[in-house]
């Protein structure tokens, strides 16, 4: 029986709450409702990677609920706040990925992009995972040819899951790859499609247009496709890693985010920035190195686990 997701998740930001976040309620009961403690307040927020900007707004908006309000004690500030930061994650009204696959007339096709070294294949192999014990039939689409051993890292874990890959030779058009899985997925009757892609640098324009190309060929095969293409993000990279979001999102529409090796960082905080900046939602965390180590992500639980306070 593997960890439950509250652990999964409460070990995830560990060293983001250490660092940072797990602070914030001892400094509130010993602080008074002043300038300073509104200083401290938005530090705090922008050292743990949220962004300048939005570490002005949430810290803006919650001085202006304490002032309008009754609020006094620092328990009612504390839950004033975690109200706030679930203002900025919501994503009310919006299905998850698994209740869109349910709905969905088969293949459901999730693209995924990102650049070299966050994580991606590891990550496109816990999706994967995740997917089939919930009773699906999956397929994934070696889609980046441009570097062999990438080729061979996406077979490796596809036989360990006991999930077929379709592969090309390395240097192969990825269109091409995409086509042949999606018309696989059709024929077998598998009900998702996960496309592995190059980890293309966002300054590299002709890589870029490739993926444009990709999504392209998917769309032609059928015109809700695909229905997702999810950004994995190295959540290491922290608030740098918006710049690289931002010009996926521009290229190639993202709709979603996986933030990987969050257990790895104290910049744990990067998720409210994608979501207040970028407007993206956060998906799916990584948990750790092995395949079940990834959580559906769920803003309440990912805030309690962030504000536990520290000892």
């Amino acid at each position: 029986m593997g960890m439950p997701d509250e652990a999964k998740t409460s070990v995830a930001v560990e060293r983001t709450r250490n660092t940072w976040f797990g602070h914030i309620k001892g400094m509130l009961s010993s602080s008074k409702l002043d300038e300073s403690l509104w200083e401290d307040l938005e530090e705090i927020l922008v050292s743990a990677d949220v962004g300048i900007g939005t570490a002005m707004t949430i810290v803006e908006k919650l001085r202006h609920t304490v002032e309008s309000t009754s609020i006094k004690t620092s328990e009612e500030v504390f839950a004033a706040l975690k109200q706030e930061l679930l203002r900025v994650l919501d994503v009310e009204g919006e299905m998850s990925s698994e209740e869109k696959v349910r709905a969905n007339e088969s293949p459901y096709v999730v693209l995924v992009v990102g650049v070299n070294g966050v994580g991606k294949t590891t990550s496109i192999a816990k999706l994967a995972s995740h997917y089939k014990q919930m009773g699906n039939t999956v397929i994934i689409a070696a889609g980046d040819t441009f570097r062999a051993a990438a080729i061979d890292q996406i077979q490796i874990l596809g036989s360990k899951i006991g999930i077929d890959v379709i592969a090309h030779q390395y240097g192969a058009d990825p269109g091409a790859v995409a086509y042949d899985a999606f018309q696989a997925a059709r024929a077998r009757g598998s009900n998702i499609l996960i496309i592995d892609t190059a980890g293309r640098l966002h300054t590299k324009t002709n890589l870029m247009e490739e993926l444009r190309k990709i999504r392209s060929v998917i769309n032609r095969l059928d015109s809700s496709s695909p229905q997702e293409v999810m950004l994995v993000l190295d959540a290491t990279t922290g608030y740098n890693g918006l710049m690289q979001a931002r010009a996926f999102a521009e290229t190639v529409s993202c709709n979603g985010v996986f933030l990987s090796k969050m257990d790895g960082t104290a910049k744990g905080g990067v998720a409210l920035a994608v979501k207040k900046e970028l407007g993206l939602p956060i998906k799916y965390i990584g948990t750790g190195e092995q395949i079940e180590d990834m959580v559906t992500f769920d803003a309440n639980r990912y805030l309690d686990a962030l504000l536990a306070p520290t000892s």
